[in-house]
């Protein structure tokens, strides 16, 4: 959580940092820390370094969502689904999270009609980032909100574990 030591990461296989987080509070704090990590807070992705630091611009929520436009079908992280429109939520009632990756990104899937709001996207380790900071340990934006998690229909859930496993997983 936000109060949470750096003692408590050490070690770690993986850090998941919630959309309830409050990002006032975590700021910075995970950065630099080479312990894979997982953001579904877009609040944080300038502050990790992921994307810009302009709200509404280089990161920001959509409402009322429902799909995403998976653009990178072959990689692990699109968890073997086919390439175009895939219906992640129960229904279009729901928020999204997105943010505009770096040149060093992998971008997996984007926002429906919106080719530059990325919904997950992800860096390798060593990958540039924002500026000229590069990435620790493997990094992923997911696009849950803080509600959405149990209304996913089983194309985001599969997105979902495909995003921990990636994750987790050390490069080949």
């Amino acid at each position: 959580d936000e109060t949470a030591s750096m003692d408590t990461v050490a070690g770690k296989d993986l850090i998941v940092l919630s959309e309830t987080v409050d990002a006032i509070n975590v700021g910075t704090k995970y950065r630099s820390t080479p312990v894979p990590l997982i953001t579904f807070e877009n609040d944080l992705l300038g502050e990790l370094e992921m994307t810009g630091l302009k709200n509404g611009i280089d990161y920001g929520t959509s409402d009322n969502d429902r799909f995403i436009w998976l653009v990178n079908a072959p990689h692990p992280l699109a968890a073997g689904l086919s390439a175009g429109l895939q219906n992640v939520l129960q229904d279009e009632h729901f928020k999204m999270n997105w943010g505009k990756p770096c040149l060093g990104a992998v971008t997996i899937a984007t926002l429906r009609g919106e080719p530059e709001k990325a919904a997950i996207f992800s860096y390798e380790r060593g990958a540039t980032m924002n500026g000229e900071f590069l990435a620790p340990a493997r990094r992923v934006s997911f696009f849950l909100w803080q509600d959405t998690f149990e209304q996913m229909r089983p194309e985001g859930l599969k997105l979902f574990r495909a995003a921990v496993l990636w994750t987790v997983t050390e490069p080949a």
